[in-house]
């Protein structure tokens, strides 16, 4: 790094090593996941029986007031990218309507989404109404409505804070969405619900507002906030691996996606934690099916997590050839690890310490919902450089596009990722875990995006489910597609699950 780069660098308050070490990323990339087969029902992932169910149910229902739990709501982002095909309509002539089937499924269904009557009041004030502006092929002047700041201003606003589900005459927020689950399976001691949502600065007041008028009806809540930590943003580059600069010279740093908030978990105490994100949601009349798997998995976590305290507690204690076999068999067969190689061949005292090493980790549970073509994310087997095989949520991105075994097990996935995990990041003593010490720093991304119309090249760290979490100690459990009903695209809240 030249020492012109660098005085910029130390003038922006940033650390000259780490951005060094980004620069390298983007000239190096990251190293491909040494991919071994899908995760699958038997064979790394967990099918619940009806008895199961009843089973982790009764002891979740049991033993919830004895921990402090959270739920933590990854809400920053803005939900512009809900929106994407309708700013690119107010660039096309109004006629296009007519020939895109996706604006034909929008403007012809739009007394069916919650904002329709927040938006005909918009419309109203300007001297019409929704159905006229239709009847006039005013196309362009109702997506102004929705999106604009004179209007709804849903282009500038997070999913969060839109109106997403009609109850009678009201709308409810994806917030009021999360607030009515915790209700229902986040109660912890004392019969409190804590809420922690991750937000942008720029809508901070907003959400505070919305919490306030929620808490007048959910009032047993601690509702808590945290915003991205700006150090964690990393430098963009231009397609020839140079800082890219913007347009008045200055360089460009990026948010480093959602993998950032890693910081924002390790702040949270609390003995349980589930996390989801903030679209997830549906009314309440589909929420059963949601909140049974809540409770299952918070029961599988609480089980669990009392046999690996009891575990790590007898490696304390001077441990006979039985406990360390009936531990070993306890780690391979109910946490699914597998052992670095020359396991076998180590005296009693290695072993104890290897296996020490291996349980002292922060546990996760995470739902993994049956293929159905959705993007995202999927439960694989990963060979480590140990030659120990980890179960990880994998991004295509991370697969090697020459490895033929890895691109089989990539057509052969069963399974994809619906960000439904509950975590438990305290040790056996009670102390908590340092998250940050558990990432996998070579996991993280390379994107291609554009700025002012130019290319660029982001960095994003180690996602949050994906190589921030790639040290713990992970389990797969099947959920049904039932719980799974983000909201991409606005036309997503015409589904029946999003619907009264």
């Amino acid at each position: 790094m030249n020492e012109d780069l660098k005085k910029e660098l130390e003038q922006l308050c940033k650390s000259p090593a780490k951005v060094e070490e980004q620069l390298n990323r983007f000239k190096n990339g990251f190293p491909f996941l040494s991919i071994k087969k899908p995760a699958t029902v038997g064979n790394g992932i967990i099918k619940l029986s009806e008895a199961d169910l009843d089973h982790f149910i009764s002891l979740y229902s049991k033993e919830a007031g004895n921990y402090e739990i959270t739920k933590f709501v990854p809400a920053s982002g803005a939900a512009s990218r809900m929106f994407k095909r309708l700013f690119e309509f107010l660039t096309e002539d109004e006629s296009e309507s007519e020939d895109s089937k996706f604006l034909k499924k929008f403007f012809g269904g739009i007394e069916h989404f919650a904002f329709y009557n927040s938006l005909n009041k918009k419309l109203e004030a300007q001297g019409t109404s929704i159905e006229e502006a239709k009847k006039n092929k005013n196309y362009h002047q109702i997506v102004k409505a929705l999106l604009n700041e004179d209007g709804l201003g849903y282009g500038q606003l997070p999913k969060g804070l839109l109106e997403f589900h009609l109850y009678d005459d009201s709308a409810k927020t994806p917030t009021a969405e999360h607030f009515s689950e915790g209700e229902k399976y986040a109660k912890g001691k004392g019969g409190q619900v804590r809420l922690h949502f991750t937000v942008s600065p720029e809508h901070q007041q907003a959400f505070n507002d919305e919490v306030a008028k929620l808490k007048k009806t959910f009032t047993d809540y601690e509702v808590s906030f945290s915003q991205q930590n700006p150090d964690t943003d990393t430098i963009a580059v231009t397609p020839d691996n140079e800082p890219f600069r913007e347009e008045d010279g200055s360089i460009l740093f990026r948010p480093a996606g959602h993998g950032a908030l890693i910081e924002n978990l390790n702040k949270i105490d609390a003995d349980i934690v589930f996390i989801k994100n903030i679209d997830n949601v549906v009314p309440d009349h589909f929420k059963e099916k949601t909140i049974v798997y809540k409770k299952a998995l918070g029961g599988l976590l609480i089980e669990v997590q009392k046999k690996l305290f009891a575990h790590l507690e007898k490696l304390t204690q001077n441990p006979s050839e039985g406990d360390i076999a009936a531990i070993e068999s306890f780690a391979k067969n109910e946490l699914m690890l597998s052992f670095k190689q020359g396991f076998e061949t180590l005296s009693a005292g290695d072993k104890v310490s290897y296996l020490k090493s291996l349980l002292h980790r922060p546990l996760r549970v995470c739902g993994m919902v049956p293929n159905t073509g959705e993007p995202g994310g999927g439960p694989f087997w990963i060979e480590e450089k140990d030659g120990s095989k980890t179960l990880q949520i994998v991004e295509t991105s991370q697969f090697n596009p020459d490895d033929k075994a890895a691109e089989q097990a990539l057509n052969s996935a069963t399974h994809f990722n619906p960000v439904d995990l509950i975590c438990a990041f305290k040790d056996y003593q009670g102390k908590k875990f340092d998250l940050l010490k558990f990432v996998d720093a070579d996991t993280g991304f390379i994107t291609e995006k554009s700025k002012n119309g130019k290319d660029l090249k982001a960095l994003e760290m180690p996602g949050l489910w994906n190589g921030a979490m790639s040290n713990w100690i992970t389990l797969f459990v099947e959920v049904p597609i039932e719980t799974f009903n983000p909201v991409k695209t606005v036309n997503d809240l015409l589904r029946a699950e999003h619907q009264g």
